[in-house]
């Protein structure tokens, strides 16, 4: 599938490349049927692409150009059915990335978007485990007449993978039985560590296997970093802590894909689009690095 003419390609035209000679595959998905306050996440993967074409595309840590291993943004996956529809769907879409030997990245849209993505990649590599960031665990088994909403995501992803989740400071009591705490990192425990304090990543690494799906909701950051979300909670994530937890499961675990969700453009609050943007794109640096450092 070539570039959509719609939307810009990721990190700007200087960093589109053909499918072909990729190791990324960028896939936009604008969908937000179920959330539940707050719409507009569908405008969310194209305001990302447009903040990623202003990125400077030298990344410091890794001293790399992730973009030069080939990064193409396919198509938009444009769905209007029930989100149980649009999980087969990208879970199609993925899966025909992973086969090709490509690092799939979903960008949403609604974290339904996830739901595919994570079944794809369980069923095409062996022995995936599923780290999820996010303020709200999402393990309702059913959520306004859906099994595949929002809020029902990592109930079925827990169904295909083990899970593991970082930075949740909002659950349905509903969830409570079924919540598996020893793989839960709560956000409280987590922000009043110092910044060099890194024993709550050694925890969430050793629940991972040595394949890993990452799916980052945006609401796992605080507001004060990232209000341009549909329901920001109080009490989240630091970019630094995101940054430290992701760098340090790529050098550790090898990636199978990731996805980027719940960016909902507000009107003023271009920074969250940036970050959205540099986030995938340090996250690709640190991935790909990981990757080269352990072929050497």
């Amino acid at each position: 599938m070539s570039a959509s003419s719609e939307l810009m390609p990721f990190g700007g035209p200087e960093a589109a490349t053909a499918l072909d000679d990729a190791a990324v595959a960028v896939l936009p998905v604008p969908y937000d049927l179920t959330s539940s306050w707050k719409k507009g996440a569908d405008r969310g993967p194209a305001a990302l692409l447009e903040a990623s074409a202003n990125m400077e595309l030298y990344d410091i840590p890794t001293a790399s150009e992730p973009w030069r291993r080939g990064i193409a943004t396919l198509g938009p996956l444009i769905c209007a059915e029930p989100p149980d529809v649009l999980a087969n769907l990208v879970e199609a879409r993925v899966a025909e990335q992973l086969a090709a030997g490509r690092l799939p990245v979903v960008l949403g849209g609604e974290h339904s978007v996830s739901i595919g993505a994570i079944r794809a990649a369980a069923k095409v590599t062996a022995g995936t485990s599923v780290l999820q960031v996010d303020a709200h665990a999402d393990t309702r088994e059913s959520y306004q007449g859906s099994t595949c909403s929002h809020a029902c995501v990592m109930a079925r992803a827990r169904e295909v993978a083990p899970i593991v989740q970082v930075g949740i400071r909002s659950i349905d009591v509903s969830e409570l039985p079924a919540l598996d705490t020893s793989r839960v990192l709560w956000a409280h425990d987590i922000v009043g560590c110092a910044r060099e304090e890194r024993s709550w990543i050694d925890r969430a690494l050793a629940l991972l296997g040595n394949y890993v799906y990452v799916t980052i909701d945006l609401d796992g950051f605080d507001p004060s970093v990232v209000p341009a979300t549909g329901t920001p909670e109080p009490g989240g994530l630091s970019w630094h802590h995101v940054e430290a937890l992701l760098a340090t499961l790529a050098r550790r675990r090898r990636i199978v894909g990731f996805d980027v969700v719940e960016l909902l453009p507000t009107a003023g609050q271009w920074a969250s689009e940036f970050l959205a943007a540099k986030l995938v794109y340090r996250f690709l640096a640190e991935i790909l690095a990981g990757r080269a450092s352990r072929k050497s």
